[in-house]
């Protein structure tokens, strides 16, 4: 592993990802790791409001800290679940959700590992 130090004011724009309606800024965790985590800041992009999709990621960590606004994600077997920030969320290997709606404000820190995650669409519960 190497040192990572990464600085805001140094950073380009924020680039796509996952989802088309976030942006996703790199925190230098996956180069820092060899790929083991990845850690990254995603906004909401202005004018683009959420796309409910179940789905699942093929990893062994997950986890979001709402830095900014609110979240709401629907889990299976737990229902809908509303993030401020402050909050946090383990989200477990494998878990069927989807993220239901956002405030345009919306800053959240997630943490996963390994770097190189799948995500597959599901049916609904």
């Amino acid at each position: 592993m190497k040192l990572a130090i990464h600085k805001a004011a140094e950073q380009g724009p924020a680039a796509e990802g996952l989802r088309a309606f976030f942006h996703y800024r790199d925190l230098g965790i996956e180069a820092a790791t060899d790929g083991r985590f990845v850690a990254h800041v995603i906004k909401a992009r202005e004018g683009h409001g959420a796309n409910p999709v179940w789905h699942v990621h093929d990893l062994d960590f997950q986890m979001v800290y709402v830095l900014k606004g609110w979240v709401t994600f629907e889990y299976e077997g737990a229902g809908p679940v509303t993030l401020e920030a402050g909050d946090c969320v383990h989200q477990p290997p494998g878990i069927r959700h989807r993220e239901v709606a956002h405030s345009d404000d919306l800053e959240m820190l997630e943490i996963v590992t390994p770097a190189d995650f799948s995500t597959q669409e599901v049916e609904a519960p």
